[in-house]
């Protein structure tokens, strides 16, 4: 059966398609939304393509909760670009949306042009660890079925990770925009997508050869010193760390985040 049958994905294509195009993948709990503000600052000298992900958004999904995992998420983006006739774009991805454009890089090398990651992971690196996140991700999406949508997004955002977006005076207008998501499809996606399910990227990484921007944001201790490990591995690989910003480098520093997008891509 055709997999990409199983994906009514929702998309906006915005700018001129003659242009550069960029496949723009959000984060958890995000959507397509999430990258407004940006596009907005882009689209004048590239066409801007952002998706739902399966589990957000207004994407939907008829097959089972395997059509939400990495490797078919993969796959069914990349039928997406060939029903739309784009047979070589740009790449950027956001936190999950970056670990999804990671492994459609390394998977579909000859679809990537070029490649931005903000903070982004190759997954982990054990089978140990794997499995401890995993559990993790399932006891998560299980509250997520179980709470108030709003209650659970201030206590996801309350983590060490967000402690510098919390302080933005745009957040809480961050948490309404999130609400438009459906909590059951936002479990689904952290079981099949989370860190613990997916495959590690570590080792394929070397032979990458495709150019690869890694932005991470200078209060984010964790992801500069992941992303810190990736430029040492890959050769075509550099690493940017941002200043006045977080996890979300997009939304902390939008200015500066476009600023170095552009100086990349060109």
């Amino acid at each position: 059966m055709d997999k990409f049958k199983n994906y009514n994905f929702h998309y906006s294509l915005t700018g001129n398609k003659n242009q550069p195009i960029i496949l723009l993948l959000h984060g958890f709990i995000c959507d397509s939304q999430d990258f407004s503000p940006i596009i907005s600052l882009l689209c004048q000298n590239y066409c801007c393509l952002a998706v739902d992900l399966p589990g957000h958004g207004k994407t939907t999904v008829s097959g089972d909760e395997t059509c939400y995992n990495i490797s078919n998420v993969a796959q069914a983006l990349i039928d997406l670009l060939d029903d739309l006739q784009i047979n070589k774009c740009l790449l950027l991805g956001y936190s999950m949306g970056g670990r999804l454009g990671m492994y459609m890089t390394l998977y579909f090398p000859d679809r990537f042009e070029k490649v931005v990651l903000e903070s982004a992971s190759p997954g982990l690196k054990t089978e140990k660890e794997r499995s401890h996140r995993l559990q993790s991700d399932l006891d998560t999406a299980q509250k997520l079925e179980n709470s108030n949508l709003k209650d659970f997004l201030l206590n996801w955002y309350d983590r060490p990770l967000f402690q510098s977006l919390k302080k933005s005076p745009n957040f809480h207008q961050l948490i309404e925009s999130r609400l438009a998501n459906n909590p059951i499809e936002l479990a689904k996606s952290l079981r099949n997508m989370g860190t613990g399910n997916q495959p590690s990227l570590w080792e394929k990484l070397a032979k990458n050869q495709i150019p690869l921007l890694l932005l991470v944001g200078e209060y984010d201790d964790k992801f500069k010193a992941i992303n810190t490990e990736i430029a040492n591995l890959c050769p075509v690989a550099s690493l940017n760390i941002v200043p006045k910003s977080g996890h979300n480098v997009h939304f902390e520093n939008i200015d500066k985040f476009v600023e170095i997008v552009r100086q990349f891509y060109d």
